[in-house]
């Protein structure tokens, strides 16, 4: 049976990666090998050395997941479950505290900036309040040359 009926067969629980993370490791012998116009082998050596790459990878490749699958999963179980734990139970907890803490800090800021710089703040904006701006166009050319002339005389 190929590849392509097992998909079929089994639906969407032959699919292993259906997050779609791994994408970029999808090689196949056409992504890695590709011979350009006017230059070609013969079938039999193509075939062959096609056959050798898809076996050797696929071998090597179970190999190593019989061997090495097991202990990596174990490994990152591990690694996850020591990291949720610190999140639950330390990380969570200090950032409560450090939340209900800060808190009292920042009421204290507001009354220490509304006593100081409020008044301050809203002297400058009556002042300025009563800035009256105009806006005209230039006749003529401008000198560029000169970049410290930005006012008109």
């Amino acid at each position: 049976m190929a590849p392509e009926d097992k998909g079929d067969e089994f639906g969407s629980a032959w699919d292993r990666d259906p997050n779609r993370m791994n994408t970029h490791l999808q090689v196949m012998w056409d992504d890695l090998i590709g011979e350009p116009e006017g230059v070609r082998s013969i079938d039999c050596a193509w075939n062959c050395s096609k056959s050798c790459f898809q076996g050797t990878m696929t071998c090597c490749y179970t190999l190593l997941t019989v061997i090495y699958a097991p202990i990596f999963a174990f490994c990152a179980g591990m690694n996850f479950a020591c990291m949720t734990f610190a999140h639950v139970w330390a990380y969570g907890p200090c950032l409560r505290a450090t939340k209900i803490n800060f808190a009292f800090f920042r009421k204290v800021v507001q009354i220490v900036l509304a006593a100081t710089l409020a008044p301050c703040a809203e002297t400058a904006g009556l002042m300025f309040s009563k800035a009256r701006v105009r806006y005209h166009a230039i006749e003529g050319p401008i000198d560029e040359a000169d970049p410290n002339k930005i006012f008109i005389a």
